[in-house]
This record gives C-alpha cells, sequence and structure tokens, in this order.
C-alpha cells in the first residue's frame, strides 16, 4: 500500500531525514521504525498528531442495516480552545480506511481522503473565522478544507468518487452557532447510496486513562473520570452498502470483513515560515482494534507497528509473544492479585490475530481455544484457506443483527453484534479488555474482582440516531458545558447505551480484550522532522 522509500539519508540542516534505524530484537530480525498513533501512545506521535490515528469503529447501521458505518478518527485530544491555528487536516497526507474480505492481511479495498487547503486570511489577521459562521461558504469562515475521497481495489486503481468542503475545527458557539448545518453541508453522497462526513466531533471514547498510573495507582476506588471528556477528535465516517465491502461483492456468502485505517505522511523540507512537501509517502500510523499499540506493544517497538501492514503482524515469534505471553495480566495480579492465566494465550490470538471461528488456523497448530463461529474472514465461503494470514485488524461478521438493546460490553454481555465483533460507539472498550487480559474468554465468565472496570460506562456526549452517529463537537472544558448547536433535521438524540447484561455467553464470552494483541512484523522507516529554532511551527453506534 505505501510505496517504498529509497534506503540513506534525505537531509541536511533541516532537510526532514529518513534514516534507517533498526530496532533489533534477540533472535529476530532488525525492525526499523516509522511514525506514531492512537491518542499518542507511541514516541513519535507528538511531533505529527495530524496524522495521528487514534481510533477505528466499524458497525452495521443500525438504521440502514443494508449498510456499514465505519468512523475512523484522528488528531486526539483537542482542546476546542487551542486556537488561533486548530487543527487541520495535513495537506501532505493520505488518509486511508482499508477492507481485507479474504483474509490475507492485505487490503482489497482502501478508501483514500486528501485534503487541500484555502486559507484567505491573508497578512491581515490572526482569525480562523471573523465573525459568526452560519454556513461552509460564509465569508466569515476563513480558513477551509477541501477533500477529495477515492477508492482503489488493491492494486493502485484509484479513483475519485466524492469531493466536499470539510466541517472546520469548533472554535466555539460564538464563531459556530450551529454546527450541525456546518457538518450537513460536510456530508456527501458516494456512488451506489453511501454517505461520507469529513470534520470535526467530539471524541466517542470514553475511558479512565490513568489505567497508565500502575493501573489507576493500585486502587480502584479511585476510577471514574472520563479522561477525554471534553476534547475532540477530526473524523472521517463512511456509510456504504455491505455489497461494497464482501467478497466478491456477496455479503450472504462472505459476511466478514477486516477493517483498521492508517495514515501516509510526505517528507517535509522545513524553512522559516514554511513547509515543503518532498519525497515518496510512507505509512506513518495505524489503527485497528483499540489500545493495541498502547497496552501490548512494548516501546520499542511501537514506531515500527505503525509502519507495517497487518499481513506481517504475525511473522515475528519475539514480538507474538507479547501476545501469547502478555505484560498487562501480570501488572494486574502484582497489583490486585488477580491471577495471570498461563501462557500462551492462544484466547488472545485468535481475538486479534485471526478472528474468532472453530476452524480459525493458530500460531502454533493447536485447535482454537473459542470453540464458536463469530468474526473471522475464514467464514467466507469463497475464501481461500491457504491465503490466511494471522493479522491485526477489527473483525466484522455483517450477518450479525442489529441489537435492539445494545450491551456496553458487547459479547461478553451476551450481545454478538458488539465489540469484538466490530466496535459501536457505545461499546466500553476498556471495561471489555480489563477482562480479556485476566482469562474472561477461557473461564466464560467475567473476573468479579474486575467487574466496576473503569466506572466510565457511557460517552459524556450524546451520539446520533442516524448518519454520521458521532456526537458534535465539545465546546471544551474551560468553557461551559454546553454542546455544539444542531438545528438541522439530523440533530443529536439520546441513545441508549446498554447495561451490563449477564455473564452467560457461554464459549463467546471472548471478553473482546480491547485492542489488546497484535504482532509486529519486519521493517519501516522513521520520519523524523527536524526544526530550525527559526522555524515557525505553527460510540458503538447507538442500536436503536
Amino acid at each position: 500500500m505505501s510505496r517504498p522509500l529509497r534506503r540513506g539519508a534525505r537531509a541536511a540542516g533541516i532537510l526532514v531525514g529518513v534514516g534507517a534505524i533498526a530496532l533489533s530484537t534477540a533472535g529476530g530480525p532488525a525492525l526499523q521504525t516509522a511514525g506514531a498513533s492512537s491518542h499518542r501512545e507511541a514516541p513519535l506521535v507528538a511531533a505529527d498528531p495530524a496524522v495521528d490515528n487514534t481510533d477505528v469503529y466499524s458497525f452495521v447501521s443500525p438504521d440502514k442495516p443494508d449498510t456499514v458505518t465505519i468512523v475512523a478518527n484522528w488528531f486526539g485530544l483537542q482542546e476546542p480552545n487551542g486556537g488561533p491555528n486548530f487543527y487541520p487536516w495535513a495537506t501532505d497526507a493520505n488518509y486511508d480506511i482499508d477492507i481485507d474480505n479474504d483474509g490475507n492481511g492485505k487490503p482489497d479495498i482502501t478508501y483514500r481522503v486528501t485534503f487541500a487547503t484555502d486559507d484567505r486570511r491573508g497578512g491581515s489577521t490572526f482569525l480562523f473565522d471573523n465573525g459568526p459562521v452560519t454556513g461552509l461558504n460564509d465569508e466569515n469562515l476563513l480558513f477551509r478544507q477541501n477533500y477529495t475521497v477515492s477508492v482503489s481495489h488493491g492494486v493502485n486503481d484509484w479513483r475519485p468518487i466524492a469531493q466536499g468542503q470539510a466541517a472546520p475545527s469548533f472554535t466555539g458557539p460564538a464563531s459556530m452557532p450551529d454546527y450541525g448545518r456546518l457538518r450537513k453541508e460536510a456530508t456527501a453522497n458516494l456512488p451506489g447510496g453511501g454517505s461520507v462526513y469529513v470534520g470535526a466531533a467530539e471524541d466517542p471514547f470514553f475511558l479512565d486513562l490513568r489505567v497508565f498510573d500502575l493501573l489507576y495507582g493500585g486502587d480502584l476506588s479511585e476510577v471514574g473520570t472520563d479522561t477525554l471528556a471534553g476534547y475532540n477528535v477530526n473524523t472521517i465516517v463512511l456509510q456504504v452498502p455491505k455489497s461494497d465491502l464482501a467478497l466478491r461483492n456477496d455479503p450472504a456468502r462472505n459476511p466478514v470483513i477486516g477493517v483498521w485505517s492508517d495514515t501516509e505522511r510526505r517528507l517535509l523540507q522545513l524553512s522559516p515560515g514554511a513547509a515543503t512537501s518532498v519525497g515518496d509517502f510512507v505509512q506513518v500510523s495505524r489503527l485497528g482494534n483499540p489500545l493495541v499499540n498502547e497496552v501490548v506493544v512494548p516501546v520499542g517497538l511501537k514506531d515500527a507497528f505503525n509502519g507495517l501492514s497487518p499481513s506481517r503482524d504475525a511473522t515475528i515469534p519475539e514480538v507474538v509473544q507479547r501476545v501469547t505471553d502478555p505484560e498487562l495480566p501480570k501488572l494486574i495480579e502484582s497489583l490486585y492479585k488477580v491471577p495471570a492465566p498461563t501462557a500462551p494465550r492462544n484466547d488472545l490470538v485468535e481475538i486479534f490475530l485471526t478472528g474468532i471461528a472453530k476452524k480459525a488456523p493458530t500460531l502454533d497448530g493447536s485447535a482454537p481455544p473459542i470453540q464458536a463461529d463469530l468474526n473471522s474472514q475464514i467464514l467466507n465461503a469463497d475464501a481461500q484457506a491457504a491465503a490466511f494470514q494471522p493479522s491485526e485488524m477489527l473483525r466484522l461478521n455483517m450477518s450479525v443483527p442489529v441489537t435492539a438493546q445494545p450491551n456496553r460490553l458487547g459479547v461478553i454481555g451476551g450481545d454478538l453484534q458488539g465489540f469484538p465483533n466490530g466496535r459501536r460507539l457505545t461499546d466500553d472498550v476498556v471495561d471489555i479488555a480489563l477482562q480479556a487480559m485476566v482469562g474472561a474468554a477461557q473461564t466464560g465468565k467475567p473476573v468479579d474482582a474486575l467487574a466496576a472496570g473503569d466506572a466510565v460506562d457511557v460517552n459524556d456526549a450524546s451520539f446520533s440516531g442516524s448518519f454520521p452517529y458521532v456526537a458534535l463537537p465539545s465546546p471544551g472544558k474551560t468553557t461551559a458545558r454546553a454542546t455544539a448547536t444542531d438545528t438541522t433535521e439530523n440533530a443529536a438524540v439520546t441513545v441508549p447505551q446498554g447495561g451490563t447484561g449477564d455473564s452467560t455467553a457461554a464459549v463467546l464470552l471472548v471478553a473482546a480484550g480491547a485492542g489488546v494483541g497484535a504482532a509486529i512484523a519486519g521493517g519501516g522507516w522513521l520520519l523524523i522532522r527536524r526544526r530550525s529554532r527559526r522555524a515557525a511551527v505553527s460510540g458503538p453506534p447507538p442500536s436503536s
């Protein structure tokens, strides 16, 4: 998917360099680093947040069940009061949403969104807008970005299918009194009955991120703060017919797809007051299941993971070991005395690398531990078993009916339409992840000691009941807690979040360990952005 870069340095002075910086793994090939992703979880992400993939959601559209909606987010932790430049999309990057429908770990379909900037500020103002913005064509909107959506079917046969103007960063209710109208105007139709929205949204990921302070300070009574409340993201929401995504365009015979997003970035040559794109594109960020790179992959390999195709995930034993013998359960055992399950953790391999199926291929040749058919591409009638490659991606069985009353715990709560079978906006992936890590998939029931999870069970902002489903942007933590206004017919509605459910999902209590398991395989390039001191730096959807 990404064109390979030529080996060797191309930088001098403040020219952005690409170095062959290798990370050696004991007994294995060298890993070369590249980029960063997922709410700043990899070391290099702080240098380039505009291309940082944060989350991916994929679900059967609740109000249009013949379609699938994919939400891909970038540029996390946006404080809405962070002017004057706010949070533009990169114009020298490819923002991709990838679909693998035959199980070989390579994209069979890729939707690519690219951007061009129309900056009307000139040298006369510092303002993003110089009056209330009532529409995307309002003369008061001084900074604008236009987008193009293109599609390829795995062979670089790129074809533009939609164009539009992105909804801008939300700069506050005085500047943008009706963001719902802006969102509607930023939505375009896709051929065959699909839709696309490009713009800002409230971050739908809800969790207490103090998990990184030694799992809530060793005291689960201290949980309950939604760390991402009040923050926004840049989002691309696609809604496309199931037949467009299924192998051989036949969702009845081939209902399972794998989904991930990635970003390709061109090299930048920086000079005082300017940045010029040069050279080839290189993949610098990637996101499938939530939290994989964040809590499974060790820090020395995080940047390498972001430069890899999923087809290479399972080819380095030293990294696969981080899935089959993960670090997190051992930390939980040391702090909370909940015994860590015995390795190898083939349940996690099945959840994250192969999908759940009775005949899913395993890494060690043993029988799959979760004996149920749910969401592996091996279930597709026209898939070739010999070509299947274990790989980390968000897998969705499009044939599972929409749940009338969605359960926030997904499969572990008996709701087979929830995570890890895709991911809805309301799925509580952190609680699911903790249960998966301590062995709920092996025992068939949740672990009572961690039943409360992080005590953040719903998003702080309501999702919409219709496309694009995500909540309107938040005004931020330092502004009165009013939401962005929407006076359109698609105004946001309160969505039932679902309860905890019971724990009788038998072997399908896979506890879908949100984002905990991917193997890193081989190679990539480090995108180094060296700045002159003088240079300017400038939820699973509702189911009812």
